[in-house]
């Protein structure tokens, strides 16, 4: 029996100072990998796991993100012109505002609507759109409020969709302040 229980204890000697690790360079043993490197799908690939096959996931609807206020106008003709009506640009413009909104452009807006804006982005003209988009720098687009392009973009209008989701309220003015004030005066 002393034997046994003098075994048992060098065993379990061993094994408490065994899985120590001086250094801190070895992360030791994995005893559930599967939950630390788990498959990671790119945003726009195929998802087995989702019953439509899709990664990226629209939000749960009727759910606010914190800090956000919901938008008040529905996406339909009369949404439009309240917002047209009502809806004013916040920012003070500036080149450093003009700068953000190039930027920010390029990102969401360049693909489809092109670089200046004259409706023939990359989506388009190489066919992987049918649709042309709307062209920005015609005299009925300069004609729009800055309120009612603000609702476009917030919640998409014909072949266009919403981007409320993807554009935050600020960026969306820095997005108009750009198209007003750099493609509209070109």
């Amino acid at each position: 029996m002393k034997h046994i229980s003098f075994i048992t204890g060098i065993i379990l000697a061993l094994l408490l100072t065994g899985g120590c690790d001086r250094t801190r360079m070895d992360k030791g043993y994995e005893y559930f990998p599967d939950m630390a490197h788990g498959p990671a799908y790119q945003t726009y690939s195929d998802n087995p796991a989702m019953a439509d096959g899709k990664t990226m996931r629209e939000p749960v609807a009727g759910t606010v993100p914190r800090h956000m206020v919901p938008y008040p106008y529905p996406a339909d003709f009369e949404g439009r012109e309240l917002a047209a009506l009502h809806l004013q640009q916040q920012h003070l413009v500036t080149q450093r505002l003009l700068r953000e909104g190039e930027g920010l452009y390029n990102v969401f807006c360049a693909n489809c609507h092109g670089v200046t804006g004259d409706g023939q982005g990359n989506l388009h003209t190489s066919g992987a759109y049918i649709i042309p988009p709307t062209s920005l720098i015609t005299e009925e687009a300069k004609a729009y409020e800055p309120g009612e392009v603000y609702h476009v973009i917030t919640a998409g209008w014909g072949v266009m969709g919403a981007h409320a989701s993807l554009i935050r309220p600020d960026d969306r003015w820095k997005i108009i302040a750009y198209i007003e004030e750099v493609l509209q005066d070109n």
